[in-house]
């Protein structure tokens, strides 16, 4: 890839300014090798706000008015995720660039961009495919995208009493969970929310989903690990006639009776790894699994 000119599309964290300076770096980097550079308007607007805008005049485009060969997400794995939705079904390659705290998705720290970027022009990269869900309501047109590449959530409010998620799967009733809500996640996000909640750690790749219960009224009551390709499809009742459903975080209000259906979402999102990344060593890393933190 050394001879071509490739597209890469820029997005970024656009709250903590802190966390954007190392733009200057990935642009330096890109420029070397004369790639055409794309950045969100949002981004562009808030690195120009705290003078971090680098000199020479970036394409700027706006919502899904973009094209490219690869983009880059500046920040934690919450942008990787938005960056995940706003690519889409577009199926452009995404490099994760780690300008927050603990990242299994932005793995790329900014001191190694440019080892990164000098293996994508020398084609010594491979990706790695990640499914995504997608939500559907039969009663309210859901604010932002439907997707999900981490997990999907129905919780209870903050003040209210414990909900009835009513569970079928392909149709046929799992059960009716007693509980503070229940997570659908992806085997990219059982790293995520559901693991914090007891459920299993999966391995990406694999075509399956997890339902895992939040904080159950019965001890019995254990995460289910699913096909990938099955629908999950959840009625819920609560004391408060409402509840919140969360996709990767960004939440909203639905009413009791609703009815919400679960499945797989019509992209892949393409995660680009550096020469000799291991998913199994990453994973000792950011567990600190074998970590022996006794003082001597």
């Amino acid at each position: 890839m050394a001879s071509e000119k490739l597209r890469f599309a820029i997005f970024g964290n656009t709250f903590q300014s802190k966390k954007s300076a190392s733009i200057q770096k990935v642009i330096y980097h890109l420029e070397r090798h004369g790639a055409q550079i794309y950045i969100d308007r949002p981004f562009y607007d808030f690195l120009k706000h705290y003078g971090q805008m680098p000199a020479g005049s970036p394409k700027v485009f706006d919502a899904d008015g973009f094209d490219a060969d690869f983009a880059i997400s500046m920040g934690g794995d919450g942008t990787f995720l938005k960056t995940a939705v706003r690519v889409g079904i577009k199926n452009i390659p995404i490099l994760g660039v780690n300008t927050g705290r603990l990242g299994f998705l932005a793995d790329v720290m900014p001191e190694e961009f440019g080892t990164a970027i000098d293996a994508i022009y020398d084609g010594h990269y491979t990706t790695e495919n990640h499914t995504a869900l997608m939500v559907r309501t039969d009663t309210k047109q859901l604010r932002g995208e439907p997707f999900a590449l981490n997990d999907i959530a129905v919780l209870k409010r903050d003040n209210a009493s414990m909900i009835s998620i009513r569970t079928c799967i392909d149709g046929e009733h799992l059960v009716t969970y007693q509980a503070d809500g229940l997570i659908v996640s992806t085997p990219t996000g059982s790293t995520a929310y559901s693991l914090s909640n007891g459920g299993p750690i999966i391995v990406p790749r694999t075509n399956t989903m997890c339902l895992t219960p939040v904080a159950p009224h019965s001890l019995n009551v254990r995460p289910i690990v699913i096909s990938g390709d099955s629908t999950v499809t959840l009625s819920v009742e609560s004391r408060s006639h409402n509840f919140l459903l969360a996709v990767d975080g960004r939440s909203e209000t639905l009413t009791e009776g609703t009815s919400i259906t679960i499945d797989k979402a019509p992209f892949i999102t393409s995660i680009v790894k550096r020469p000799g990344h291991n998913y199994f060593a990453s994973l000792r890393e950011k567990m600190m699994w074998g970590a022996d933190k006794r003082k001597d």
